[in-house]
């Protein structure tokens, strides 16, 4: 088992022409399950062509109906990245993964606010995300492969970096992983913490979680009030930027203290409280997680 994605999702690649999309797309489908996995692309004015092997198709709902695809993901650069996702919206894809950093948050209002009016079965991971992997069966997305193992620990975190730090960690203790999810990190986006939590909730695969967060918002106190209450596998938890001053954006969009809100000691706090297990050192995440399991 695992959550979003193994190895019977068939993607599409919806910018598969640019030398972003072409570069991973070549990399997930070496990896693992790949070369079953990726089976379509999609670019307007290149249909009938292909990308090593891969067709090409002028439309997601093309694609999907030629491919039977119920995934893609997305390197459309940013200006239309947001009608992209609305394309597989409107294709009634399963899940649309869009890795594009630096779209515009009135594009990503509107695409939110549309999937809402329309009841959009799509689920939406990111924008300006690393993806999601299953080890050993197939991953959608910028992650490295190499540093995966298959396994029984999840995560999920707002930062590509720290994503791969964390599953890096696991798998040098030992520790395998079910799912890794990186939600991304801008302000308006798809799947968040509480939604990702449930899931790994639900997952007979999944037997912990590490939950990783950053600075802004109030997302992570959110899934922890709801870990409080529901989780029944135990998180650890690590909130990056508790030396950030306020105002200052740091890496990400959302990554930003305002109105005195989003600190990392305030969402630090609300974790211990409700049970998580956390830590301020980025170096000991998977030491940590280890510590919940015995």
């Amino acid at each position: 088992m695992s959550i979003l994605i193994d190895k019977h999702t068939r993607v599409m690649t919806q910018g598969i022409t640019g030398k972003t999309g072409q570069f991973h797309t070549r990399a997930c489908r070496e990896y693992a399950n790949g070369a079953e996995c990726f089976v379509a692309g999609v670019h307007p004015k290149k249909a009938g062509q292909d990308f090593e092997g891969i067709p090409i198709f002028a439309s997601v709902r093309d694609a999907r109906e030629a491919t039977g695809a119920n995934v893609s993901v997305i390197y459309v650069p940013p200006a239309g990245a947001a009608a992209a996702i609305w394309e597989a919206a409107e294709a009634e894809l399963d899940l649309v993964i869009c890795i594009t950093e630096g779209i515009p948050v009135r594009d990503m209002i509107e695409v939110r606010d549309k999937m809402h009016r329309h009841n959009s079965k799509t689920v939406l991971l990111g924008p300006n995300c690393p993806g999601v992997i299953t080890p050993d069966e197939i991953k959608i997305g910028i992650m490295p492969g190499h540093i995966h193992r298959k396994g029984s620990v999840g995560v999920v975190s707002r930062s590509g970096t720290l994503t791969y730090e964390a599953v890096a960690q696991l798998t040098e203790l030992g520790l395998g992983q079910s799912t890794a999810v990186g939600i991304g990190g801008d302000p308006v986006n798809g799947l968040k913490h509480i939604d990702v939590l449930k899931m790994f909730n639900d997952d007979p695969a999944t037997e912990a979680v590490v939950m990783i967060g950053e600075i802004g918002g109030t997302d992570e106190e959110t899934a922890a009030l709801w870990a409080k209450d529901n989780m029944s596998k135990p998180v650890v938890g690590f909130i990056a930027g508790v030396t950030a001053p306020p105002g200052k954006r740091m890496g990400h969009a959302g990554a930003i203290i305002s109105g005195g809100k989003g600190t990392a000691e305030e969402k630090l706090a609300v974790m211990e409280e409700c049970g998580i297990s956390v830590t301020r050192d980025p170096s000991q995440m998977g030491k940590l997680l280890q510590t919940v399991l015995k």
